[in-house]
């Protein structure tokens, strides 16, 4: 039988565990903003981990949009022509799409992809002492290995979120043209008609941010990888799932953000 007192201790360890998690984090992420400023930038690298990201991606992404516009476009239709309103179909699923879903389905799935794939290549060189091996070698692994991921998935993920939302919208266009027989002009013209400057730019925020937080969580889980292989796919889950949590609540905070600032 486990005493209070165990319980007490337990707790205690789990409590500390965790302020030492947001530490070590906060430490991580101050190291970051500071090699980034400072040369050599390897920019080469950075543009291979942009191919990583985005390429390796695209297929998936594309997918993905498409399926999305389509189906978001076969829920709305009954709900708007219940109310004689589908003309309207065009501009909700613009507005949908460009601002919540084509940023937040193109998060989910780098977490999910991204997230995991640096989250499992950093561990297995910090099991394999690759990243000790990289500093007897008078070679900056935090710079070379940390600053250019991150740097590359803050970069590409708003563009591929960008090419999801026109995906999406196309495969939603598949659908209506299917129904009404609108032109794919016609369509874009609606869908953006009740777009703003300000959604556009809430959109790319938001992506950049995701795209900043996916890449810093695969490469913090990654980097600090440790009891072999049994770490390596510690590190890569708990990316992937530390990633999407924080997508969600940054969405949460930024829409928040975006509407007092249409308020005022």
């Amino acid at each position: 039988m486990i005493s209070k007192k165990s319980h007490g201790f337990i707790f205690s360890k789990n409590i500390d565990s965790f302020l030492e998690g947001i530490y070590n984090a906060y430490q991580f992420i101050i190291r970051f903003f500071k090699e980034v400023f400072q040369p050599p930038f390897h920019i080469r690298e950075v543009i291979n981990q942009c191919y990583e990201v985005g390429l390796k991606s695209l297929a998936l992404i594309s997918l993905t949009g498409f399926i999305v516009g389509i189906v978001f476009t076969k829920q709305s239709r009954p709900s708007l022509e219940d109310f004689g309103a589908a003309s309207w179909l065009p501009s909700l699923i613009g507005i949908a799409i460009v601002k919540a879903l084509g940023p937040l389905v193109t998060a989910l799935i780098c977490a999910g992809k991204v997230g995991s794939s640096i989250g499992a290549e950093l561990g297995s060189m910090k099991v394999t002492e690759q990243i000790e091996a990289m500093e007897v070698s008078a070679i900056n692994p935090f710079k070379y290995l940390i600053v250019t991921r991150v740097m590359a998935t803050t970069i590409t993920i708003p563009i591929l979120a960008l090419y999801c939302s026109f995906v999406g919208l196309f495969g939603s266009f598949l659908n209506v043209h299917a129904a009404e027989s609108t032109s794919l002009i016609h369509f874009y013209q609606e869908a953006f008609k009740t777009i703003t400057f300000l959604d556009i730019f809430s959109s790319i925020a938001k992506s950049i941010v995701f795209g900043f937080t996916i890449g810093l969580v695969g490469c913090y889980k990654g980097f600090h990888a440790t009891k072999g292989t049994f770490g390596v796919g510690k590190a890569a889950n708990e990316a992937v799932v530390l990633a999407m949590f924080l997508v969600f609540l940054e969405e949460i905070i930024i829409v928040q953000l975006a509407n007092w600032i249409r308020f005022f």
